[in-house]
């Protein structure tokens, strides 16, 4: 099964300037893809406005945050602060009881921020942060894997059962990525165009893959893509029951 996320099917959200888009929007219980997609809860696109600044929920939770164009500011109540700049990924294990805060300290330079939630395996996990820089060398013509369970090939270390990959491909790639059995996927562009059989995706869409073999996927244009495999309950069949295949 198949379904796909137009970036237009999005929940907006504006405030002081700053815009966001939702994939997953747990206000509208009669979307099919109202509460996540498995571990996968929220995958947010924002942009912050120079020198704006906003906070984020207290909840058990892994943040993966890649900063796609311009430099963040991040901090929490538990005094740990840096800068996230293009091109870096952060994991942040957040907690209830830890504030956390973001913003765009540049005075004249939009930031454009992906955010992925990922639910964790345990709760009552300890916060903590860490960040990697993955440059357009590493993420150019085929899948780099940023994050992982394991920390393989230098990633960031997640609590979950997931895997994300970035990459940069030329117009005219084509990417196959093998899906496990038990497991599904989730296709996020970040820009450019790519061709999912007779489907065209451009930045903003999204699309997952459930009891699927492959990913298979070819750029329409240079492109920028974000792709998760996940761990995946039975479950999440049901929640999309109304997707096409």
């Amino acid at each position: 099964m198949i379904v796909f996320r137009r970036g237009g099917e999005r929940r907006q959200q504006r405030r002081h300037r700053q815009e966001a888009w939702l994939t997953f929007h747990p206000h509208d219980e009669a979307d099919r893809l109202s509460q996540s997609f498995g571990p996968l809860q929220t995958l947010k696109e924002g942009r912050l406005p120079p020198r704006a600044r906003g906070r984020l929920p207290i909840v058990d939770v892994e943040i993966i945050t890649y900063v796609h164009e311009g430099t963040l500011l991040y901090e929490d109540s538990a005094g740990r602060s840096g800068v996230l700049r293009a091109g870096e990924f952060q994991r942040t294990t957040a907690g209830r009881g830890i504030r956390l805060s973001e913003s765009n300290v540049s005075t004249s330079q939009w930031a454009h921020v992906f955010q992925i939630w990922l639910e964790p395996a345990t709760t009552g996990l300890e916060p903590g942060d860490a960040q990697r820089r993955f440059s357009r060398a590493q993420r150019h013509g085929g899948l780099c894997v940023v994050a992982s369970p394991d920390g393989r090939r230098g990633s960031l270390h997640v609590h979950q059962d997931a895997f994300l990959y970035s990459a940069i491909l030329d117009d005219g790639h084509h990417v196959v990525h093998p899906i496990a059995e038990g497991r599904s996927a989730w296709l996020h562009v970040i820009a450019g165009n790519v061709r999912i059989g007779e489907e065209s995706l451009v930045a903003g869409d999204g699309v997952g893959f459930m009891g699927e073999r492959v990913v298979s996927f070819t750029a329409t244009a240079d492109c920028e893509v974000l792709l998760l495999d996940l761990m995946v309950d039975g479950d999440v069949e049901g929640q999309v029951g109304g997707a096409s295949s």
